[in-house]
């Protein structure tokens, strides 16, 4: 079995480590070991927080749609529950944007949804 010399892999590997540490604070963009530890927790943050990402955008537009329900008498769950009864499936990223940025066609939502419960 011939004699495997594994500079080249290695440096190779801290390479793309230091790489990726580029910008991170004192020794952990330059020294490989603490690289590669600073590395392994941005990368584990990085991935959490794109999951986290999608529960604060779910806050912000359900935080959108109360505003403009309230606006037009009607609290939150009270419209969703009203949509729900007049089978009416938009979801709430759609409902966001339309109380932020299209008042009408939101108002013409939430009069179907009073129309199912039966308010006025």
């Amino acid at each position: 079995m011939p004699r495997v010399k594994r500079g080249v892999t290695a440096h190779a590997r801290h390479k793309k480590v230091l790489k990726l540490t580029k910008g991170h604070r004192a020794t952990k963009h330059s020294l490989f070991r603490r690289a590669h530890e600073s590395m392994l927790k941005a990368l584990s943050y990085a991935y959490a927080h794109r999951r986290e990402r999608k529960g604060d955008m779910r806050r912000l537009w359900i935080t959108r749609i109360n505003a403009g329900a309230r606006l037009a008498g009607l609290s939150y769950s009270q419209l969703m529950h009203g949509l729900k009864l007049a089978g009416v499936t938009v979801d709430r990223k759609i409902l966001a944007e339309l109380a932020y940025a299209n008042a009408p066609d939101f108002n013409q939502l939430v009069a179907t949804a009073k129309g199912a419960l039966g308010t006025t």
